[in-house]
């Protein structure tokens, strides 16, 4: 599936997530042990929203993760999930009675909205972060995606990405192959059914930019005070900066 290119990757990827939506939150917590909930609470945190509260995007939001934990860092905050997977926008808003048990009714504080991530519908200068939870391994066009995510940021916002990331060679790596290669596709299939989308994800981490890589692309987009944190064996990492 990595060796599809353009429109028709776009295509492979927004089919794959409609058909995994509904275990897709189960999946996550499973493949990293729990620990996506810890890297998504560093992703807010990195975003540094002011007190008084921001607007935030998130983009590629999927099922809300990101959003969710902004308003649990702080109320106030006001997150609109972008995503082209409808699928996945729809059990987000599923999930928002358990996940804002605050907010016991309708209208909840965050906004779901269909989004390209290569061509937003926002305005410029409309947000003061824009964040995402492994999304930019997906978009066809990494250095104009970067681009979009600027043009909406307010100047001096932010930019944080996470998401996964080539591991340097170490002695751990057969051992990070085999979790990538076996372990993700077989719960894959017992879970969700879908074998070929948890094959994607590993071969699509393989595939994607390094942590250095990345954090050139952001320099060279614009971005000021770019930096990076690898996690997890040095599979995950959060990169951030500034317009």
């Amino acid at each position: 599936m990595t060796q599809l290119t353009g429109n028709e990757r776009a295509a492979y990827v927004q089919g794959m997530f409609t058909r995994i939506a509904a275990d897709y939150d189960l999946m996550n917590r499973l493949m990293t042990f729990g620990q996506d909930r810890q890297w998504r609470r560093e992703v807010i945190r990195k975003a540094n929203l002011p007190p008084n509260g921001s607007l935030l995007l998130d983009l590629g939001g999927g099922t809300g993760d990101l959003g969710f934990e902004a308003l649990r860092q702080n109320p106030a905050n006001r997150p609109i999930e972008a995503d082209f997977t409808l699928e996945m926008l729809r059990v987000g808003q599923q999930r928002a009675p358990h996940q804002l048990p605050g907010y016991p009714l309708p209208p909840y504080p965050i906004s779901w909205s269909a989004a390209d991530a290569l061509n937003l519908a926002f305005p410029a200068e409309t947000f003061d972060a824009v964040v995402s939870g492994f999304l930019m391994r997906n978009v066809i066009d990494v250095s104009c995606a970067l681009a979009e995510q600027r043009r909406v940021l307010k100047p001096g916002g932010r930019i944080v990405i996470l998401d996964t990331t080539r591991p340097r060679q170490s002695l751990l790596t057969p051992f990070v192959r085999f979790h990538m290669h076996t372990v993700i596709p077989r719960l894959g299939r017992l879970i969700s059914g879908q074998d070929d989308a948890y094959e994607y994800l590993p071969d699509s981490s393989e595939a994607f930019l390094s942590a250095e890589e990345l954090a050139a692309k952001m320099v060279a987009s614009g971005f000021k005070s770019v930096a990076f944190r690898r996690l997890n064996f040095g599979t995950i990492a959060i990169h951030w900066g500034i317009k």
